[in-house]
Parts: structure tokens; C-alpha cells; sequence
């Protein structure tokens, strides 16, 4: 399996030095040549498996050549081994057709988990095997910087620095980076939104210079290793509930685009995966997208569901590429443009595609406050805003009510208690093992949205980890 970068400039690479490259070294993002199929004979054998065995055998393809299964197999048993659930990622049952996958039985209670955790080990073994050392530099808007430090942290060949917006991250969610006692571990509240963290993570990369010396990786969904991950419980859902003798359909909630983008690669690999609904708060620009054809950057807004507060959905240049018919230079200076401009129109036939595979979905902060108070009194589950915006979604854009539909539990509800309670009037304690969570001491460093300042923190403690290994 060998992978391409969007934007056509960058060599393609193996497996094992994508995980390492993060994103390409012309900006664009890794993909592979050409997906690999899962074939209704491959669907029914899934069947049998327990969600560490589905999973290496949904990952296999795309580390062919530079892992061997028996290694996968044993780093993703590892992986999914402390997790609070026996099946990993299960399926609740909320209505006719109506289902709930829970990802948020991980250590961070949140989706990122099962694939940061799988990302960690993989690091693990790949740098062990060419004794190297990374510098971890990724962008959260909440729930993936608190996973990258989980899957990351007391790794001796890695050092790990994580932006975050100030102010704009639930407290638990702050909590769960900043409190965390690793020696390699480095929380940044940066003064501005998620967009300028993505925005300085970029700029970092696209320092060769900087990116050469501090040897640079990437654990958010713009490394690929993170989207091979959680394609698998796609096909996990899929066989549950079927497959491969019937559909079925997925409401997400996303912001950056690359877990639902999962789901778009397991429906390319052939699961039979009928529709893809994208839930979006207020910052809607993959649902206005959708609906008109143009790609419009707006002003980040606070909600509800602070994960998904972002305007400028990275892991879209993935798709954005297949609407392109994968020519790198045309879809480079289109996203040249769109960051000039600020604006992107796609030409109608382009645009059709787009809607032929998603729909698109809305739900404000009241809509999210009465779709948790709903499902709470209709069925006593409890859904935090993020997973409440996907059950909407999944409502309002079910295509085929003869097939099932899975919304996804993206995270814990204890996560944000403050607008559970609101809607139900509970607030959802902690696990046991965050009982404390609040108590800890924290350790972050508040830094202003400049390039130079940040380059400067991350370069100072990489020397010194370098120095000391």
C-alpha cells in the first residue's frame, strides 16, 4: 500500500512514514493510492470477531508491507484492552431502526480513543524499530488532545505538545490535558479559537525548516494512521446489524470532517453503507456546504458542543480530492484560494457528487438542549450535546427507514455536565477513575496566537528531552 498527497507535489510513501510524516510536505493530506476492498465473503467472516480481531483485520490493507499482522494484532489488542466496555464500541437500540453506537468507553471518554490508542502503540513500534524519537504537535477543540496525551504520554520517544483554545473547552475537557504528570506532555492554551491552533499546527509543518530539526508528527485526523483506525467500527456497526446482507446508514457529528470521513473510506472499501448524514451546530460550514456548493469560512461561535466548533474542516480536503478526480495541482490551488479568499465554490457536478454521498443537518444549542431532554425521558439514556446533535441528525435525515440508522455517542456525558444538566436536570458524575479530576493540579502554558512564540516553547523543551534522552 503506497500513499499520495492531495495537493500531487509530495512523494508518495509507505505506510509506516505516513504515520511518521503526519501531513505531506506540500500541506496536503495523505490517502491511499487505492482503497482496498472488503468483499461480502470478508463482511460474513467479520461476523465472528471481537472488535480487537475486526479491527486488525479492517487495518491490515493499509499497513501491509511495513507491519506484520501478528504485530498489528497484538498492539491493537493492547490498545482496546483497558477498555470500560467488553465490546469496545457498543450498539444500544433507541427506537424502530434507531441504534446508538457508544464510542466513549476509552480512558478519555471520548471517540479519539479508539484510534489514538491504536496510534500510540503503532508510534511505539515504529520508532523502536528505527530508534528514532517525534515531537508530537497536534490541535484539539477538545476531546482529541485529551486522547493524544493519553495514547502519548511517559513515551520515551515521543514529546508531546497539544493547542487548545482558551476559554473554549468544557472544563473537564481542559482538565483532562492539563492535569496530566508526564515529563513529556505539554498543554498550550492558546489565546485565539480551535481554527487558529489548527492554523499554527500547519504553519509548524510547513516550516521545513522547523519540521526537519524537531522532527514533527501529527496525531490529529490529518495523520492517516488515525482515519485506518476508525474505519473499523464503521465495519463493526455494519456486520452487527447486517451486513453485508443489508445497508445500513450513519449520523455523525463532526467538525473537521475526518470521522465521518471514516465512514466515506469503509463505504469505498464496499460495506454497504447507504447513507452519510454530517451533524453540524452552529458552526454549519460543512452543512451550508452541502446545501449550496460553496465552501464560506465564518467566525467561530461558542456552542454547546465545543468540539465541533470549527470553520475550516480540515480532513474535507480528503473528499475535496475525490470531487477533484484526485488531481493534486487543480485541488491545491482551489484550497490556495479558498485560504486567500475565504471562499470556495465547486462546480455543480462536483457539488452533486458531494450530495449524492452526505446530507447535511443543523441543530442549534435548543434544538441539542431538548433532543438530550427528549431522548432522556423517551428512553433514560443520556447524551452529551455532541451525541445529541447526531441523534437529531439522524432523525431529520434518515433516507431508507427500512434500513437501520446508527447515530454516534462521541463522548461521555460527564464530559459536559453543565449542559446535560440543563436539559435534564442530573449532572452525570465522572467514572471512578476521574473521580479526582477536578482536584489535580493542572500545568499549562497560556501562549498568544503567533507562530514565532509557539515555534519557540515547542523548540526549548524538545532540545531539552533530546538532550536528556
Amino acid at each position: 500500500m503506497r500513499y499520495v498527497s492531495t495537493r500531487g507535489a509530495a512523494p508518495a510513501l509507505a505506510f509506516d512514514d505516513v504515520l511518521l510524516a503526519g501531513l505531506a510536505r506540500d500541506g496536503g493530506l495523505y490517502v491511499p493510492d487505492e482503497w482496498p476492498a472488503l468483499t461480502a465473503d470478508d463482511l460474513r467472516a467479520f461476523a465472528g470477531l471481537d472488535y480487537a480481531e475486526l479491527t486488525t483485520r479492517v487495518m491490515m490493507p493499509f499497513v501491509d508491507g511495513t507491519i506484520a499482522e501478528d504485530d498489528l494484532a497484538a498492539l491493537i489488542a493492547d490498545a482496546y484492552r483497558g477498555f470500560a466496555h467488553g465490546a469496545v464500541a457498543p450498539l444500544k437500540q433507541l427506537g424502530p431502526g434507531q441504534w446508538l453506537m457508544e464510542l466513549f468507553h476509552g480512558p478519555t471518554l471520548a471517540f479519539k480513543d479508539l484510534a489514538l490508542q491504536v496510534v500510540g502503540r503503532l508510534f511505539d513500534h515504529v520508532l523502536a524499530r528505527r530508534g528514532a524519537r517525534l515531537t508530537i504537535v497536534g490541535a484539539t477543540s477538545g476531546d482529541t488532545g485529551s486522547a493524544a496525551i493519553e495514547a502519548c504520554r511517559d513515551r520515551a520517544a515521543l514529546e508531546v505538545f497539544i493547542l487548545f483554545p482558551q476559554g473554549r473547552v468544557s472544563e473537564v475537557q481542559r482538565r483532562q490535558m492539563t492535569t496530566v504528570d508526564a515529563a513529556n506532555v505539554h498543554a498550550i492554551a492558546v489565546e485565539g479559537t480551535f481554527d487558529d491552533c489548527q492554523d499554527l499546527v500547519k504553519a509548524m509543518f510547513n516550516d521545513a525548516a522547523f519540521r526537519d530539526r524537531h522532527h514533527l508528527s501529527a496525531v490529529n485526523s490529518i495523520n492517516w494512521a488515525r482515519i485506518a483506525a476508525q474505519i473499523a467500527y464503521y465495519v463493526w456497526a455494519a456486520v452487527a446489524l447486517g451486513a453485508p446482507g443489508r445497508g445500513v446508514s450513519f449520523a455523525v457529528p463532526t467538525g473537521n470532517f475526518g470521522n465521518v470521513f471514516a465512514a466515506h473510506a469503509a463505504r469505498r472499501m464496499g460495506v454497504p453503507i447507504a447513507s452519510l448524514a454530517v451533524g453540524t451546530n452552529r458552526n454549519d460550514i460543512l452543512t451550508r456546504f452541502l446545501e449550496t456548493g460553496t465552501l464560506s469560512i465564518g467566525t467561530v461561535e461558542p456552542s454547546l458542543s465545543p468540539s465541533m466548533d470549527i470553520q475550516v474542516s480540515s480532513n474535507f480536503e480528503r473528499l475535496l480530492f475525490e470531487l477533484f478526480d484526485r488531481d493534486g495541482p487543480a485541488l491545491a490551488a482551489a484550497m490556495g484560494a479558498f485560504r486567500r479568499d475565504g471562499r470556495l465554490v465547486l462546480a455543480d457536478a462536483r457539488w452533486r457528487r458531494a450530495r449524492a454521498l452526505f446530507d447535511g443537518h443543523r441543530v442549534d444549542d435548543a434544538a441539542t438542549l431538548a433532543t438530550i431532554r427528549r431522548i432522556w425521558q423517551s428512553t433514560g439514556e443520556i447524551l452529551d450535546p455532541h451525541s445529541a446533535i447526531a441523534v437529531a441528525t439522524a432523525e431529520a435525515c434518515r433516507r431508507d427507514p427500512t434500513q437501520p440508522m446508527v447515530a454516534l455517542a462521541c463522548a461521555h456525558p460527564a464530559k459536559f455536565p453543565d449542559a446535560v444538566e440543563r436539559a435534564t436536570g442530573l449532572r452525570p458524575a465522572l467514572p471512578g477513575r476521574l473521580a479526582d479530576l477536578m482536584t489535580r493540579p493542572e500545568r499549562v502554558a497560556v501562549l498568544p496566537n503567533d507562530l514565532a512564540t509557539v515555534e519557540e516553547f515547542v523548540a526549548a523543551r524538545s532540545a531539552r528531552q533530546e538532550a536528556m534522552a
